[in-house]
């Protein structure tokens, strides 16, 4: 089978799966300590903004529930041999996003700006897939 070169939609998801488990470790490190300094495990599960432990869990699940979106659009244009600057610039506008959306999670910055990088994402998932398609 012939090999495919590292396209920026598979750098980017790289990135992604990079970030993803950054975000798992940085959770897992907070989570031992909590459990160290004397924590319940219930408290994993108790939605609370003002939590870090419940922020990164939320940040965790999001990246894990967008993961698949992604992965299927780098999927149909890889398939598909769709490449070109818009394709990049899409690409690096969603991973930017994507990053900026995790980080405004964790902060607890306000939510309003998460929602509009989260629009932001879902237009350029929307235009890949369009340029895959057609």
């Amino acid at each position: 089978m012939p090999s495919i070169d590292m396209t920026l939609p598979l750098w980017g998801l790289v990135i992604f799966i990079l970030w993803t488990i950054t975000v798992v470790i940085f959770l897992l490190t907070v989570r031992i300590r909590h459990l160290s300094t004397g924590g319940s495990p219930k408290d994993f599960g108790t939605p609370n903004e003002e939590s870090l432990l419940w922020r990164l869990f939320r940040t965790q699940s999001n990246l894990v529930e967008n993961l698949p979106l992604y992965i299927g659009v780098v999927f149909l244009l890889t398939v598909r041999g769709v490449s070109g600057t818009a394709i990049d610039g899409l690409v690096i506008v969603y991973i930017v996003f994507r990053l900026v959306h995790s980080v405004i999670h964790i902060a607890g910055i306000n939510p309003l700006f998460r929602l509009s990088s989260l629009v932001i994402q879902l237009a350029c998932l929307v235009a890949l897939t369009a340029l895959a398609i057609f």
